[in-house]
């Protein structure tokens, strides 16, 4: 073997050199590569290159996984709990019905009606899957492929300007309407997946659709389909045709921009396409979708022909009354079923026998206040000057507006734009106005003074003057008349207001009840919230009290000038006559309201103890104790008065108004029911016999006591100051006047063995009526009519004596003989004189007849 070349300048041959066989070549004698010899280089290039790109790709992977799962901790860090909607209740509205079981009102903050997925028909079910989610029954929460059409679809009109679409699943928007809100964020889009993923683990898919069903907005003050198909159909889901199923499924969309009223092409047209999905989807045949896109979009309201008209004040303080109980959310989204004691006929009677009567007043009384407001008279121009004329708050239905278009002497012609229907446009009429219509009462009204009676109609209107009016039926005429223009009455709102409380005697349930002239005109309640003089209706409590101390009703009193200093002065009542009587009974002096014996009288018996009466019977909880408050100068509520009026026919109980009977959720469940009796017996053996409600009222007064109030009360109306009260009526009533000072007040509260009626008349700003307007006058006539309404179709029932109550013979002030109820022992003639008091010996001879040898059936004690 040759030796190795050890020197500095030549390479060792076993690092660098090329072996060949076996012998070692120098590196240096290795010839260099060619041109061809370069490909080995690009390779490792290539090799490195892919390497690199691996490698920034796996970076890439473990960066945006690391960022993934940030974003994943991000997002549910704060998820909220969604386990709680496998019990949801969405909110619903609730619902007033009256005793008739007619629906008097809904509440609701989201008009909304729970529909269990049972009871939801599956054709609608099946529309809103079509419409919104095709893959719903199959997908887990996301739907992918659903994700990856509309990736497609928004980057193909990337730059268009058109909106992007979505694909979120039913469950997404479950999930985004209960849970995590409406923001439009990438973070909210995360968020929303991951509970729709959660929420598909937790409940069935029909749960979900349930909740998605009952919840979402379709437009119209419409949550959910069931308060939809009423909005817009005025139908029931089961009563639904397919293209008015298809249609609802178009809602979620865009309710406003499909609403059928307003752009019904673009309502049918979406309503077509929901259709075709369905087709699609086989939820219905190719032909029922062409017959159904055949149909007519006709959004018929929400029409409720068996809605109660009437009653808005009642409504409105049963309103009060559950968001005192129950608290606001509850009482409007609490799906309450509440049953009231509202009698719709007699409702409707009542607010018509006040209104009536507040209108008699104003025309009597209040003169022609001119028109509502002024307009051009041209022909070419009143019917859109009209028609800016905003409506009166408080006209009645069937009043109008009208211009007054042409004035001679006798008459006026008025127009008035009137539309065939809702949409259509509007019509010119014309009527007339006869000067013998409005001249008995049409007098100018100018600073508070009425001038005098109108001569010619140029007095009352002017051209362009609005007025309200009426029109007059009248019975066809041929000739020359039968075309003339139709014959008009005018019309204004009366400023005096008024109210009427009717309820059951027995039970406390407010029958009707009316607040004021006209809801719309004030929602202010003067039956409940208006806080006034009673006057002289309240002086049966002082009498009252006199009873119950043993004074019989026959008792002499004195009726002579009174005289009393106060802080004020010297205080001196007079009765309304202004006469004095001398020595009258208790009878006498309570039907003709005497003032004077009225004061003696609780001066006598004591302030004190009168005050304590009026409490005990709910009428004046603190009532200040000085002698006026005996007259009536305390203030109370016409709910209150006829209460404590109520507790002498019922014989002393205590009354408590109610208007609600009784409160169901929305299960069914009673969760409040007004009837407090104890049931005796309900849980013993049939042989025990029937169970006994117990009445746990308090007595406020004894008896006797109260049905000697109800005789005195019957000689009111029979010859007293209430006569108007019960002309007609053919029963037995009793009942009070009222009148305060300056004849600011008027009141009659009255009642029947069935019924207990109070009625006040008189202004919100207290002033005076006008001179001689008395409670007789005013009050006792709605009365009358309240009354009739209520018992036309009842024979005449007696009022009930008492057991041991002694019914004596005796004659009154004016010769007729009557029945006198005594207390055992008070009825003998020989009475010890009392005080200020002296015995009478008008209780005719000895001994009495007690109440159960008298025949009940004597109709009361006339």
């Amino acid at each position: 073997m040759a030796s190795r070349d050890l020197r500095a300048e030549r390479p060792l041959v076993g690092e660098r050199g090329v072996r060949a066989g076996a012998d070692t070549v120098d590196a240096a004698a290795v010839p260099p590569p060619g041109p061809g010899k370069r490909r080995p280089r690009r390779a490792i290039w290539l090799r490195r290159t892919v390497g690199f790109v691996f490698g920034l790709g796996m970076v890439g992977v473990v960066v945006g996984g690391i960022a993934g799962y940030g974003m994943w901790r991000t997002a549910t860090a704060d998820l909220p709990e969604h386990a709680w909607l496998a019990d949801y209740q969405p909110p619903q509205m609730s619902r007033i019905f009256a005793a008739d079981s007619r629906l008097m009102a809904e509440m609701a903050l989201e008009r909304r009606v729970f529909v269990p997925i049972a009871a939801i028909p599956r054709r609608v079910q099946q529309a809103f899957v079509s419409a919104e989610d095709q893959n719903y029954w199959t997908h887990g929460g996301v739907d992918p492929i659903a994700v990856a059409r509309a990736a497609f679809t928004n980057l193909e009109q990337l730059g268009s300007g058109r909106r992007s679409i979505g694909a979120s699943t039913i469950t997404q928007q479950v999930a985004k309407n209960m849970l995590v809100g409406n923001d439009r964020t990438v973070m909210r889009k995360v968020r929303e997946a991951i509970l729709a993923q959660r929420l598909e683990s937790a409940m069935s898919k029909d749960r979900i659709l349930e909740i998605y069903l009952n919840e979402i907005f379709l437009g119209a003050q419409a949550y959910g389909v069931a308060a939809a198909a009423q909005n817009y159909f005025n139908k029931g889901l089961d009563e639904l045709t397919l293209g008015e199923t298809a249609f609802l499924a178009v809602l979620p969309k865009a309710p406003n921009n499909y609403n059928p009223a307003r752009y019904p092409e673009r309502a049918k047209e979406r309503r077509d396409w929901v259709l075709d999905r369905m087709a699609e989807d086989r939820a219905v045949t190719r032909e029922e979708a062409d017959a159904a896109k055949a149909e007519p979009i006709i959004a018929r309201g929400r029409a409720r022909p068996d809605m109660v008209a009437v009653g808005q004040y009642f409504t409105e303080e049963v309103r009060r009354e559950l968001n005192a109980r129950f608290g606001q959310e509850q009482t409007n989204m609490g799906g309450l079923v509440v049953r009231t004691s509202m009698d719709p006929p007699l409702q409707a009677a009542t607010e018509k026998a006040l209104r009536d009567h507040l209108l008699n007043y104003d025309r009597r009384r209040g003169g022609w206040r001119g028109p509502v407001a002024k307009v051009s008279a041209a022909p070419a121009e009143w019917m859109p000057a009209l028609e800016g004329v905003q409506r009166v708050p408080g006209m009645l239905p069937e009043w109008r507006l009208a211009v007054v278009l042409e004035v001679n002497n006798r008459e006026a012609r008025l127009g008035w734009a009137e539309r065939p229907a809702a949409r259509a446009p509007a019509q010119p009429r014309e009527g007339r106005l006869v000067l013998e219509d409005v001249s008995g009462w049409a007098r100018p009204v100018r600073d508070g003074r009425m001038g005098p009676a109108p001569r010619r109609m140029g007095d009352v209107v002017a051209p362009g003057d609005v007025v309200m009016v009426e029109t007059i039926p009248a019975a066809p005429a041929g000739g020359r008349n039968a075309a003339r223009a139709e014959r008009l009455a005018l019309r204004q709102i009366p400023q005096v207001e008024g109210a009427v409380v009717a309820l059951d005697p027995s039970t406390g349930r407010v029958l009707a009840m009316a607040g004021g002239f006209n809801f719309e005109k004030s929602w202010f309640n003067r039956a409940t919230q208006a806080m006034r003089q009673p006057g002289s209706s309240f002086k049966p409590f002082v009498y009252v009290t006199a009873l119950e101390q043993g004074i019989p009703p026959n008792q002499q009193l004195l009726d002579a000038p009174f005289e009393m200093m106060t802080p004020q002065g010297i205080w001196r009542p007079g009765n309304y006559s202004g006469n004095s009587n001398g020595w009258v009974t208790m009878r006498t002096a309570i039907e003709k309201s005497l003032n004077q014996v009225t004061v003696r009288l609780a001066q006598e018996v004591g302030i004190g103890k009168v005050a304590d009466t009026a409490r005990r019977f709910g009428v004046i909880q603190n009532m200040p104790r000085v002698l006026s408050m005996s007259l009536g100068a305390g203030e109370t509520t016409v709910m209150r008065m006829a209460a404590g009026y109520a507790a002498f026919v019922n014989g002393g109980k205590k009354v408590d108004p109610s208007l609600i009977d009784s409160v169901q959720d929305r299960f069914g469940h009673v969760v409040w029911r007004n009837d407090a009796r104890r049931c005796e017996g309900c849980n013993a053996d049939l042989s025990a016999g029937p169970p006994r409600l117990a009445d746990q009222r308090p007595q406020v007064v004894d008896p006797i006591a109260a049905y000697q109030m109800v005789s005195l009360l019957q000689g009111v109306t029979a010859r007293g100051t209430g006569v108007e009260a019960a002309k007609g009526l053919n029963r037995p009533v009793a009942g009070k006047t009222g009148t305060t000072n300056d004849y600011f007040d008027n009141w009659f509260v009255g009642f029947t063995p069935d019924i207990v009626v109070a009625v006040w008349v008189g202004f919100d700003d207290p002033h005076s009526l006008g001179e001689g307007e008395t409670g007789g006058g005013n009050a006792a006539p709605i009365f009358r009519e309240v009354v009739a309404a209520a018992l036309k179709d009842s024979p005449p029932v007696p009022f009930r004596a008492p057991p041991g109550v002694a019914l004596v013979r005796v004659s009154t002030s004016n010769g007729q003989s009557i029945l006198e109820p005594f207390r055992p022992g008070t009825e003998s003639a020989a009475r010890p004189p009392m005080g200020g008091f002296e015995a009478s010996g008008a209780g005719g001879g000895g001994g009495g007849t007690t109440a159960s040898a008298v025949d009940s059936g004597l109709g009361g004690l006339y």
